[in-house]
C-alpha cells in the first residue's frame, strides 16, 4: 500500500509509543492522512483497541506501566484481528528491554517487527556493538537473521538501513536509496513504524505493502534532504510525506 492509498482510507492508528517520538509520530500520521491515537494508559487500552484499525507498540521509553498496557492492547488487538507492529527501540541496550520484547513476542501475535540492524541482532541473540538506541556496529548476515526471526515468530521483519530489507521468512525484498540524514534526527524510524501500521490495516498483500512504504519513505528522505540544514530536516520530511501522499 502506498502513502496515497493510506490517505484515501484514513486509518486510525493506536500508538503506544515513546515520549521522545510521540509528537513527531502523530504529526507524521496526520501528514499522510491517517489518524493518530496516542495513549499508554493500561486502563483504557481495551477500549482504544476497539475503535482502532491498527496498533503500534514502540518500547523506546518503556517502563513497567507502559509494558502492561502494551500486553493488554496487543492481546486485545489479536482478538479483534487488527495488525500489531512492534518497534523494539534499543532492545539491546538493557536486559529489561529484552525482557519486555520477549514477553511481547511470546504473548502477542505481531504482524511486523520494524527495526534497525542492531535491534535485529539483539532479538536474535547475535553479538553486536549497539550504542543505546542507535544501530551501532557489527557484522551479521542481515537477510539470513531477518528470515530466522520472521520464521521463529511467524511474522514479517522490516529492517531499515542503507538498503532496507523486508521478509516473511521465505520471500526477501531489498529497497536501496534514501538519505543518510534520516538517521541524524530522532523519531524518523518510529514514524516509519507507525506508517507501516497504517499500511497494513487493509493490505491484501502485506509484504508488497511494506515494500511500497519503504520505497516511498526512501523517496521522502531524498526530497527532505534538499534542505541542507539538519534542523529543518524533520519539518521537510513532514512536508514531503504530505506532498507524496497527495500525489503532488
Amino acid at each position: 500500500m502506498s502513502l496515497a492509498k493510506i490517505r484515501q482510507q484514513n486509518p486510525l492508528v493506536y500508538c503506544i509509543t515513546n515520549t521522545v517520538a510521540a509528537n513527531f509520530t502523530a504529526n507524521g500520521l496526520l501528514a499522510i492522512g491517517a489518524s493518530p491515537l496516542m495513549s499508554d494508559e493500561v486502563a483504557e487500552a481495551q477500549e482504544l483497541v476497539n475503535i482502532a484499525d491498527a496498533l503500534l507498540i514502540n518500547i523506546g521509553t518503556v517502563h513497567t506501566a507502559t509494558a502492561k498496557a502494551m500486553l493488554v492492547a496487543g492481546k486485545a488487538a489479536n482478538e479483534k484481528g487488527i495488525p500489531v507492529i512492534l518497534d523494539p527501540v534499543g532492545v539491546g541496550a538493557s536486559s529489561y528491554r529484552q525482557q519486555v520484547v520477549e514477553e511481547l513476542l511470546e504473548q502477542v501475535d505481531v504482524q511486523c517487527i520494524r527495526c534497525n540492524v542492531g535491534e535485529l541482532a539483539a532479538i536474535a541473540g547475535v553479538h553486536w556493538e549497539s550504542r543505546g538506541v542507535d544501530s551501532g556496529d557489527g557484522e551479521i548476515d542481515v537477510i539470513e537473521v531477518a528470515k530466522l526471526i520472521a520464521n521463529a515468530y511467524k511474522t514479517m521483519v522490516f529492517v531499515t538501513g542503507s538498503t532496507d530489507i523486508v521478509t516473511n521468512g521465505q520471500q526477501v525484498m531489498e529497497i536501496p536509496g534514501g538519505d543518510q540524514r534520516i538517521t541524524e534526527v530522532t523519531a524518523t524510524g518510529c514514524l516509519l513504524s507507525a506508517i507501516c501500521a497504517s499500511a497494513l490495516t487493509t493490505a491484501q498483500e502485506p509484504m508488497s505493502a511494506l515494500y511500497h512504504i519503504a520505497q516511498d519513505y526512501k523517496q521522502v528522505a531524498t526530497m527532505a534532504s534538499q534542505q541542507q540544514q539538519i534542523g529543518h530536516f524533520q519539518y521537510e520530511l513532514l512536508n514531503a510525506l504530505q506532498q507524496l501522499s497527495k500525489g503532488e
